[in-house]
């Protein structure tokens, strides 16, 4: 079965035809013009901004011009993610997609339903003609999952809706009403290389296919940060073995991804090399019994014997570095007094990477409900990175959506879902971060609230949509649009 196959037709083809879209975030000059080609093949107004957002209107169903203006946002970017025996050129091949029971996932990467399924309802919503509807505007912005770019540079009058529906949550039955700002510490680390030690014997230690997750909505499932186990394993070997020394180092990739793949080349005293082994398999059995609820069996922590490298980081700064990465602050750091069951702020040790300019940057991204403790967090990262020598600076900093219990739209949802469904919709605030927050500073007056269908580990490689959500999902998106109208 394809995915043109499964129901509702026409939301599912304009998913599959957004998945032969390259559209990594910062490369989305192909999403862009295939969007404008599609609006314009289909007799649709289309405008795009400096940014590079997208806006396609279509006008009321006679007879309900005088209904509110509904804005339909998406993003166009995704995550790019996958399996690292997964051959793919995320900026040139189609994603591949698989018909797997209940669900829709990729061949190895992420599937992109984060947020392609937004977009492509938005897209299915233009097409549809059985709808009653009132103005229609859809707005798809850029490169949202990192800095938010398109939200941020969105100006007035692009979009004129008085009513938006942000279509990038990942639970079908959930209406989100508000979410967490954020930011990214970034760590420039300087080093320099010295000649290898002989007398060492060098190992490539390498802990991968945690699952990793979205940095936001995962961070409280108490999954495994590759980069601060490997340091863990790392700071305690250099306590155990004295003279261990570090030739390599990289983990992680993306700022809004939980880590899931560390590796190092690191070198022992070759008398020691037996119990250096020995203490890697007591390292791996512990993490596997730690993490076994939270990450199953299907990780691996291994350790490899290498040839003895030409060079080395200077000792000190590797182990500078290995105390600080091991110190920092990741995972949950508080949760809400507002809101029961919220996490309120939280740290993803995101990224270590050796550049060619003879630096280390280390990428770690905070969230917080609380503007002021996002800030916190970031400033005790930044003391940590600095005590160690690096520069700190921060980057793509966004804010939070406080929620508005008393929403007009909100009301209108909960009773179409109800009524649908024969249940109470959960009106929830998430961890993770939406671009709402920065359409309400633009836009004061906007009324909003965000929803979607059913996708799981989302910003990895085994990223999922549920079949049946989906329909739902679409049934629901219309009712709410039929009632506004």
């Amino acid at each position: 079965m394809k995915i043109t196959d499964l129901e509702p037709k026409l939301l599912w083809q304009c998913f599959d035809e957004i998945t032969k879209v390259p559209r990594p975030t910062h490369h989305l000059e192909k999403m862009k013009q295939f969007l404008v080609d599609w609006a314009n093949r289909h007799n649709i107004p289309v405008a795009t901004d400096e940014v590079g957002n997208v806006v396609m209107t279509k006008p009321a169903t006679p007879g309900h011009e005088n209904a509110p203006r509904i804005i339909l946002q998406g993003h166009q970017d995704m995550v790019a993610e996958k399996r690292n025996d997964k051959e793919h050129d995320f900026l040139n091949d189609p994603i591949t997609t698989i018909v797997d029971g209940e669900w829709v996932k990729a061949d190895g990467t992420t599937l992109g339903a984060d947020n392609g399924m937004g977009c492509a309802s938005a897209m299915a919503v233009l097409l549809d003609d059985s709808l009653v509807h009132g103005p229609i505007e859809c707005l798809f912005t850029v490169d949202e999952e990192q800095g938010l770019i398109g939200a941020n540079g969105l100006q007035p009058g692009f979009v004129n809706g008085e009513i938006l529906l942000n279509l990038d949550s990942e639970e079908h039955g959930q209406l989100v009403i508000g979410c967490a700002g954020g930011k990214v510490t970034v760590c420039t680390l300087p080093y320099n290389k010295v000649a290898s030690f002989e007398g060492q014997c060098y190992y490539r230690v390498h802990l991968n296919h945690l699952k990793g997750g979205h940095s936001g909505m995962e961070i409280g499932l108490g999954r495994g940060n590759a980069n601060q186990q490997l340091a863990r394993f790392l700071w305690e070997s250099f306590d155990r073995f004295g003279g261990l020394t570090v030739s390599e180092i990289d983990g992680g990739n993306l700022a809004n991804a939980i880590p899931r793949e560390a590796w190092a080349v690191v070198g022992v005293d070759c008398d020691a090399a037996a119990d250096f082994e020995k203490y890697a398999q007591e390292f791996s059995d512990m993490i596997h019994a730690e993490f076994l609820l939270a990450e199953g069996k299907d990780f691996t922590f291994t350790v490899e014997k290498v040839e003895r490298p030409a060079e080395i980081i200077e000792p000190e700064t590797a182990f500078r570095l290995i105390s600080a990465v091991f110190s920092c602050p990741n995972g949950v750091q508080g949760m809400s007094n507002a809101v029961e069951g919220l996490i309120e702020t939280s740290c993803n040790l995101a990224s270590v990477k050796m550049k060619a300019d003879s630096t280390i940057r280390i990428e770690i991204h905070q969230r917080s409900s609380v503007d002021s403790r996002r800030d916190e967090i970031a400033d005790r990262v930044k003391s940590l990175f600095r005590m160690i020598g690096c520069e700190v600076e921060f980057e793509d900093a966004y804010v939070g959506w406080a929620p508005n219990p008393e929403s007009k739209v909100l009301k209108v949802a909960e009773k179409s879902f109800e009524d649908l469904f024969g249940a109470k919709p959960r009106v929830e605030a998430l961890h993770a971060g939406l671009e709402c927050g920065l359409f309400l500073e633009k836009m004061p007056g906007l009324d909003m609230i965000s929803f979607g269908p059913t996708l799981k580990d989302i910003h990895s490689p085994s990223e999922k949509a549920n079949i049946k959500s989906v329909e739902e999902y679409w049934r629901f998106l219309r009712e709410i649009i039929s009632r506004l109208a």
